[in-house]
């Protein structure tokens, strides 16, 4: 077998290895129960302290939903007025400018929602001490909100009687505190010493092989880089992400980073059954999360190594699969596989560059983010799975004749219309913002004030709106990916997305909450013969069947006239 996929196979193992154990633990620790980090016990009590919060305060659903809205709005400001004034604020060794208007409302709001979608240069576009105290800050806090406001659903179907659903507060510190500071500072230890920058000190001055002067930036990176994969945030501290040799130094910083990403949205579905003890429904779950990423997997990593028919055609092979736009130190096997556990996730990192990759692979990158639900981001990616799972569990009661329920509570026409409306934002959000790109690219294409369209780019036909499909579709999912042929840092781009990231993160967390919180101040009805179960096969067939009815309707469209239409043209 070739050594590239056995690579593959092995990160993908290892992941499945750790998130198990993993999961347990996270189901201690919001159980109450005694882990190996109760030391840091006395440092949560000291943040609660100055904050004067109460964790033991128990919180329902829409004091919850309260809470997490109004720090979110506090961090937004915070991050919004320090990119417009970064150049006048402290560690700037590099001297870079302050972020425009437009620039800093996209930058902030895409920290601030998970997304981390960079249209600056990384290493050029932010100082150090954004890059530490504002991006690094809202990598943890944003990855700890969702994972915040899952725990909501997870006490909302454990309790028989639950109209108090445990402290927002507390689950959003023992989030950082407990999982992702640990496992953030292990990755770093890992890169540091496998060669990512941790200086700071300003740029390099190098002279290279050819006698050229290079001026080389760094930084402490690796701290960054280490929470950016473990809490599904994806926003590099380099402008190439982790195909930077800083970033990404070899292939055992490879293997880390990528295991790092899909870590926790695995271990947190079996979480679900270690904390609920229904370890048949976290299965029953996995399986069909798994089914579909290995869907999206297997053609993708089979495209980059055969590399592209159009040259083949042309009597050249490429032995080493399609290179262009990866590095050489990780191959085209492992760039696939990062590709697809980027992009099922909220990460948004690459190690190789996505507007390179074949149409096929741009087509499973795409459908991962507008499913959104395999694995998916630290919290969120079970939420949106949640909305899947009231649905499937709706039709399923209506097939077999019988009032719907889920979890003992029976789901009735509120909690329908909630999850509907939730299913179908999605690609409304996405499906509007390409349409009214694309009109005012073909209408307007050298509008000022749309920064002239015409320039936007730099590759014209199906790649050029796979390119504007991609934007949107990265933001709606709080991805974070992109497409270099796209000039996304204008107004229009900046203020389109930014719209975007923020509807697209914020509704899918109220919808998931507020329906487990209806759900939970229901009467518990114990089960009986004619129950539905939801942690068999069946069950989990169903799921996989709405998930892709509902995504192949949606987006097949714009799917044909983008990565489709230029997979055939290749032949």
């Amino acid at each position: 077998m070739n050594t590239e996929y056995l690579g593959i196979i092995f990160m993908y193992l290892l992941t499945i290895a750790i998130a198990i154990p993993m999961g347990k633990y996270i189901a201690k620790v919001f159980k109450g129960e005694k882990t190996w980090f109760d030391f840091m016990a006395p440092l949560e009590m000291l943040i609660f302290k100055l904050s004067g919060i109460d964790p033991t305060r128990e919180m329902n659903w829409k004091q919850h939903l309260k809470a997490l809205l109004t720090i979110n709005a506090v961090w937004l400001f915070y991050a919004f007025f320090c990119l417009l004034f970064q150049a006048h604020l402290p560690l700037n060794p590099d001297h870079n400018p302050s972020q425009t208007l437009d620039l800093a409302f996209n930058t902030a709001l895409s920290f601030l929602t998970n997304t981390n979608l960079q249209d600056y240069s990384g290493e050029s576009g932010a100082t150090y001490y954004t890059q530490l105290f504002v991006f690094m800050f809202l990598h943890f806090v944003s990855a700890s909100t969702g994972l915040a406001a899952m725990m909501v659903i997870f006490k909302a179907m454990k309790d028989k009687v639950a109209d108090k659903l445990g402290n927002f507060w507390d689950f959003l510190v023992k989030g950082i505190t407990r999982l992702l500071l640990p496992l953030s500072f292990l990755v770093a230890v890992i890169l540091a010493f496998n060669g990512t920058p941790t200086s700071f000190k300003g740029k390099d001055t190098v002279i290279g092989l050819q006698g050229d002067t290079v001026h080389v930036s760094r930084g402490p990176a690796a701290a960054m880089i280490a929470i950016k994969q473990t809490g599904t945030n994806g926003g590099g501290w380099f402008g190439v992400n982790s195909a930077h040799p800083f970033e990404n130094p070899n292939y055992l910083t490879n293997i880390v980073e990528n295991v790092s990403i899909i870590a926790i949205p695995i271990a947190l579905v079996f979480a679900l059954g270690f904390y609920l003890n229904k370890k048949k429904l976290a299965w029953v779950i996995f399986g069909v999360m798994t089914v579909g990423f290995l869907i999206m997997l297997f053609p993708s990593v089979i495209a980059e190594v055969g590399g592209n028919p159009a040259i083949a055609h042309m009597g050249v092979g490429q032995p080493g699969g399609a290179m262009e736009g990866k590095e050489v130190r990780f191959g085209a096997a492992a760039s696939a596989y990062w590709g697809i556990t980027t992009t099922v996730t909220s990460n948004g990192s690459v190690n190789a560059m996505h507007d390179s990759m074949m149409p096929v692979s741009g087509l499973a990158q795409m459908f991962d983010m507008m499913i959104n639900a395999f694995y998916g981001g630290v919290g969120v990616g079970f939420m949106n799975f949640y909305i899947f799972i009231i649905i499937a569990v709706f039709i399923s009661g209506l097939m077999v004749g019988r009032t719907p329920e889920f979890m003992g509570r029976k789901i009735e026409a509120r909690e329908m219309k909630i999850a509907s409306l939730i299913a179908l934002l999605h690609p409304f959000i996405i499906l509007v913002g390409t349409s009214i790109a694309a009109y005012v690219l073909v209408h307007f294409p050298n509008a000022a004030w749309a920064t002239k369209p015409s320039a936007w780019l730099n590759n014209p036909g199906f790649h050029g709106f796979t390119e504007m499909l991609y934007q949107y579709t990265s933001s709606a999912a709080n991805n974070g990916s992109g497409y270099a042929g796209l000039t996304a840092n204008n107004i229009f781009w900046n203020v389109s997305t930014g719209i975007i990231i923020f509807v697209g993160r914020f509704f899918p967390i109220i919808g998931p909450v507020a329906i487990a919180g209806i759900l939970a101040n229901k009467k518990f009805v114990p089960e009986s013969a004619g129950t539905l179960k939801t942690d068999t096969a069946t069950f989990g067939i169903m799921i996989f069947a709405v998930i892709f009815i509902v995504a192949a309707l949606s987006f097949f469209p714009a799917l044909t006239l983008g990565p489709i239409a230029e997979h055939f043209s290749l032949k």
